[in-house]
């Protein structure tokens, strides 16, 4: 399946702010934003005032970053939004957070959705106690994702349920650091989601 191979941090640095795809290094002095806060390229430094469209792409550009997902598979989650009920921009988003490479990223079994998306796709996680393996998988209230029993004795995981013990875990999630398990309680509300994005821009471009 095709995926980004660039470098990761120009990513954020196109979109002016810190996105954390890369873990731990986000918070700290290594981060590129916070070295580099302008665009990378040649012409990184001049300052452009977007147009309309130029607002509403940067927004989906964001979005499809910050949940790692390419072009054709956006696209399909905003048309399933649209034919959902509700709000398509919350619809959307709610989709992406479904996902299980970010589910095990929300729950702390992760440094980043990047990691996540690996580990899911090495087989390390079990949903209701059957393996899967496909990140884009999107989990349902009453789910229990949980590491397998074979690879929790591996030391990264053993980290994994030590740094997991401190980290915030969303509402609509419950995580058992030490049983290296968690459990979907309930779908995700917009106000739960903490992403900087305005999705109502992403409609709009969609809907031009």
């Amino acid at each position: 399946m095709a995926r980004y191979k660039d470098a990761t941090c120009r990513l954020c640095r196109r979109e002016g702010m810190k996105l954390f795809l890369k873990g731990d290094r986000c918070y700290s002095d290594k981060c590129a934003v916070a070295r580099r806060s302008y665009a990378p390229g040649q012409h990184g430094q001049t300052r452009k005032k977007l147009s309309e469209y130029g607002l509403q792409l940067r927004e989906k550009q964001k979005a499809r970053r910050i949940y790692g997902v390419l072009e054709r598979q956006f696209s399909n989650y905003f048309e399933k939004a649209e034919r959902m009920k509700g709000v398509t921009g919350e619809n959307l988003l709610i989709l992406l957070e479904r996902r299980l490479d970010n589910v095990v990223y929300r729950l702390g079994f992760a440094d980043s959705r990047a990691q996540a998306r690996q580990l899911v796709r090495h087989g390390h996680f079990t949903v209701n106690g059957h393996k899967v393996n496909i990140p884009s998988y999107l989990v349902r209230p009453g789910d229990v994702i949980a590491v397998r029993e074979k690879s929790k004795e591996s030391p990264l995981f053993k980290e994994i349920a030590a740094a997991a013990a401190h980290r915030t875990v969303p509402a609509w999630l419950k995580a058992d650091p030490a049983a290296l398990e968690g459990h979907v309680l309930s779908l995700p509300t917009r106000e739960q989601i903490d992403v900087p994005v305005q999705e109502h821009l992403i409609v709009e471009l969609y809907s031009k």
